[in-house]
């Protein structure tokens, strides 16, 4: 007799974001003459830059060529671009080999399925607030007990307040696998080097494996601050960093990303190097590679002209973000984050719940933005807010909330 996987059911109120959508239509349904504007899913606006554009092309030709047509690559991604990735952890003066490097198809599956390599006896601690799918991954893959008022047994919960910047403690007795998110989302908090320091000196003690997900590095502009974990002496033995060019190069859509899995790290019953290879052996068993073409675009995204317009593109959103901090700090409101990261993480305002300021943001001003109680139980009482859009629409939705909002 088939049966389904029972541990879906342990996951609770739904998922974020089609909640966001669920209320947002019952909105527009009761309000139809009513123009939504969305600062809440972090999913980018603007077009691809001309050098992507140039390299999605080059994918498309060859493939039209038989010459030139390929099939099935290699399930680690294009050496070549494994290549140029190792350079760009260069600048950062960190060294890593080609075969410690796996494209993929984005940061996100990455995030949920790197667990699959690890025992599922082991002890998950996750940042909280946390982006959803560290959490609901581990609920799916068994490691945690019943959802208990907004958590789960067995899960660490390491809670990242504003008393401690939205940076964590490190967890009190041992666990086994550490999500970490640098810049954070949702709060917009940029671990230091001594913060990282602390954790991966915690990982080598306990051995420990920090799952580092760095997926909005690009978006660090303070030379103070790592952009990755290896930059921390000692991090190649004890953590693993995913990355992502969704939102450096807009691949919200397109797909492509990168996990780095060192030879060096090593957990209790392992040697060095095998850690490395079950990620490797998961992947050919599970995964075809990323696209071809799409990886025509990423070599296009690492090379000269492509960082520039990336950067650009980055500029961009950034320049929304502070146009977002300054309005509703102008307001009264603490804000956070908004900096080093793309994301606006407020204070809710007069006591409201996250849910409860949602309604009256939408209500109020037809904004939709993000429930901060949605990324865990430490983000009850924020809200978070996205830099990801047009900035003639970001203008509008930051004037909608200084005309409208009462507080």
């Amino acid at each position: 007799m088939a049966t389904v996987n029972a541990h879906y059911g342990k996951l609770q109120a739904g998922y974020l974001f089609p909640e966001i959508a669920k209320r947002t239509r019952e909105f527009t349904a009761a309000n139809p003459d009513a123009q939504v504007m969305r600062l809440g899913i972090g999913n980018t606006t603007e077009a691809l830059s001309p050098a992507i554009i140039d390299g999605l092309h080059t994918g498309v030709d060859k493939l039209a060529n038989v010459d030139t047509y390929t099939g099935y690559g290699d399930e680690q991604g294009f050496g070549e671009l494994r290549s140029a990735i190792a350079k760009r952890y260069e600048s950062y003066g960190v060294t890593l080999a080609d075969d410690e490097i796996f494209v993929s198809d984005g940061a996100k599956s990455d995030s949920a399925n790197i667990q699959s390599i690890f025992g599922v006896d082991n002890v998950v601690a996750v940042q909280d607030p946390a982006y959803p799918v560290y959490v609901d991954s581990n609920v799916i893959g068994a490691r945690t007990g019943e959802g208990v008022e907004g958590q789960y047994q067995g899960l660490v919960y390491m809670n990242c307040t504003e008393e401690n910047g939205f940076f964590p403690a490190l967890p009190e007795g041992k666990v086994d696998l550490i999500y970490l998110c640098s810049p954070n989302n949702p709060t917009g908090a940029v671990a230091t080097i001594h913060q990282l320091k602390e954790f991966v000196d915690y990982a080598l003690e306990h051995k420990a494996v920090i799952i580092f997900d760095a997926a909005y590095a690009a978006f660090i502009s303070d030379p103070r601050l790592p952009r990755s974990i290896y930059e921390v002496e000692g991090a190649k033995d004890c953590a693993i960093e995913i990355n992502s060019f969704s939102k450096e190069a807009g691949f919200t859509g397109v797909r492509l990303g990168w996990t780095v899995v060192p030879q060096s790290l090593v957990v209790e019953d392992s040697e060095p190097g095998q850690v490395n290879k079950l990620w490797l052996r998961r992947q050919c068993t599970m995964f075809n590679g990323a696209s071809n073409v799409v990886q025509y675009g990423g070599l296009a995204v690492m090379s000269e002209q492509g960082q520039k317009e990336c950067q650009e593109l980055v500029s961009y959103y950034m320049a929304n973000a502070k146009l977002i901090l300054e309005a509703l700090e102008g307001m009264g409101i603490t804000c956070f984050g908004g900096v080093n990261a793309p994301y606006v993480w407020l204070k809710t305002p007069n006591g409201l719940s996250s849910w409860e300021f949602f309604d009256k943001l939408l209500n109020e001003t037809h904004v939709v933005g993000t429930p901060g109680s949605g990324f865990g139980p430490s983000g009850e009482g924020y809200f978070r807010l996205s830099a990801f859009g047009h900035k003639e629409d970001i203008e509008k939705a930051v004037k909608s909330i200084q005309d409208n909002l009462t507080l």
